[in-house]
């Protein structure tokens, strides 16, 4: 967290609670002056006064943790941008920080708003024939940004799986499910061939049927999902009920939250946090040690933020060669929108050139800001013959504050003038002047013409391209 300015918002939280700045003094150990100076803008909001107010409020101090990262005005941004708005940075974090719920408001206003566009397109496709989109995307961005919210970390879960965790053999996760879920629950599992569903419960039977092309981590993930509905169906029910989402999109979050407690259980926080640390985050070498895959280690690392033991800040993201994001999960403010696509110069599309290899990248961002990336292709499916087979990209980054905590920092220039990649969060947001792989105009700038080519038009003719 960054020191941020939000005495506002830290005022009304006294008021709310009926207290003088005196007794709120009192309360978080500070001296009357140095609390009215923070509320009035004049001292920034410490990491250790945030503590204070964690300790003495609890949840309530959790919009202060939202404003002081820069995450929120990030997505502001993003969203008002896909409205054709341009404010400053400086607006959207003076706004976010001092306002976060008001932020939050506008940034539901822009979901529903979109939910309800995509609904009427598609009843315009319906009535005049077309085909449409029988289903629209909004249930998982509510739920993707419902985890962003919490730091892709879920306490409860993860403390949960964590005893069991622990106990599980690496090698046969799966035979020691199979017997835990039977002595504990009386369910039996079955291995079930030529299914394209990984997991299917019958709960007249007492029966899991577990695909059985999956490996020995890959059943144990399913039966772990499973576990977590039956043992822990109490906190998802709570979890779900406390986000506020709408019932179809708490269906889509109490398999997220359960697949969440599966990942907890094959990777138990301490075990999987200290070897990472002692293997300074050597995604190959993790993958080896736990037997799981690239994207599990990866999606892994990107949730270790437990208070008092926390690993790098990651952010993780997963594409196709197409460029859809169909994983982003994030503890950090990194942000690339999700309207109008990202940028071709990060190194996440130069994996699918040079499949299976580990790629690096420091990439700079047009605020300055610096991280260091690692990508590399993954492939699901197969297992059989003429089975289709999927490609995606991984990248997995963080700031380059955190990257000599890396092994992918060896022999890298971290902080070199001309060390950097410049990337941005896509063109429609990038304000990067002359960047060679524009595709689009900032939104808010004007389009301009250049003798011999009219970028961004519908139709553009390069002459430079003639032989």
């Amino acid at each position: 967290m960054r020191n941020t300015y939000q005495g506002g918002q830290l005022r009304r939280l006294r008021e709310t609670h009926g207290m003088t700045q005196a007794a709120l003094a009192k309360l978080l150990g500070l001296s009357p002056s140095y609390l009215n100076q923070i509320e009035r803008n004049q001292r920034p909001l410490s990491r250790a006064v945030l503590q204070k107010l964690d300790d003495s409020f609890g949840a309530e101090a959790q919009p202060f943790h939202d404003a002081g990262d820069g995450r929120l005005a990030s997505r502001l941004r993003a969203a008002l941008a896909d409205q054709g708005a341009a404010p400053s940075l400086a607006e959207l974090h003076d706004f976010a920080d001092n306002s976060p719920a008001l932020a939050k408001l506008i940034l539901d206003m822009r979901r529903r708003l979109r939910s309800a566009t995509e609904r009427a397109d598609l009843l315009a496709e319906q009535v005049s024939g077309q085909p449409g989109t029988p289903i629209a995307p909004t249930a998982f961005e509510a739920v993707r940004d419902y985890f962003y919210s919490r730091r892709n970390y879920i306490a409860e879960l993860d403390r949960a799986a964590e005893p069991l965790g622990t106990l599980l053999p690496i090698n046969t996760r799966a035979d020691a499910l199979t017997t835990y879920l039977s002595d504990r629950h009386g369910i039996r599992v079955e291995q079930r061939n030529g299914t394209d569903s990984l997991r299917n419960f019958d709960a007249n039977a007492r029966v899991l049927h577990v695909s059985s092309h999956l490996t020995d981590s890959q059943q144990a993930f399913q039966m772990g999902t499973q576990l977590a509905l039956l043992e822990e169906a109490k906190t998802i029910d709570r979890l779900c009920a406390e986000s506020g989402l709408s019932e179809e999109d708490q269906t889509l979050l109490r398999i997220g939250l359960a697949n969440y407690y599966a990942g907890a259980l094959i990777l138990p926080y301490g075990e999987f946090l200290a070897a990472a640390e002692a293997a300074r985050y050597d995604i190959e070498l993790l993958s080896h040690r736990f037997g799981v895959g690239f994207e599990t280690t990866c999606h892994r690392l990107s949730t270790l933020q437990r208070q008092g033991a926390t690993g790098v800040p990651f952010f993780f993201i997963r594409v196709d060669r197409a460029g859809n994001i169909s994983k982003r999960q994030s503890a950090t403010d990194f942000h690339f929108s999700r309207f109008g696509g990202s940028c071709p110069l990060w190194t996440i599309y130069d994996a699918f050139s040079r499949p299976g290899e580990v790629l690096r990248q420091v990439a700079q961002m047009p605020d300055g800001r610096r991280y260091l990336w690692v990508a590399r292709t993954v492939q699901h499916g197969g297992g059989r013959f003429g089975a289709p087979v999927k490609s995606f990209a991984i990248a997995l980054g963080c700031d380059v504050a955190h990257a000599d905590r890396l092994v992918y920092a060896e022999g890298l220039d971290l902080l070199g003038p001309e060390a950097a990649t410049p990337i941005g969060p896509g063109c429609k947001l990038c304000d990067r002047p002359s960047c060679p792989q524009r595709a689009f105009p900032m939104i808010g700038q004007p389009v301009r013409a250049t003798p011999g080519r009219t970028s961004f038009a519908p139709y553009s003719f390069d002459a430079s391209s003639l032989p």
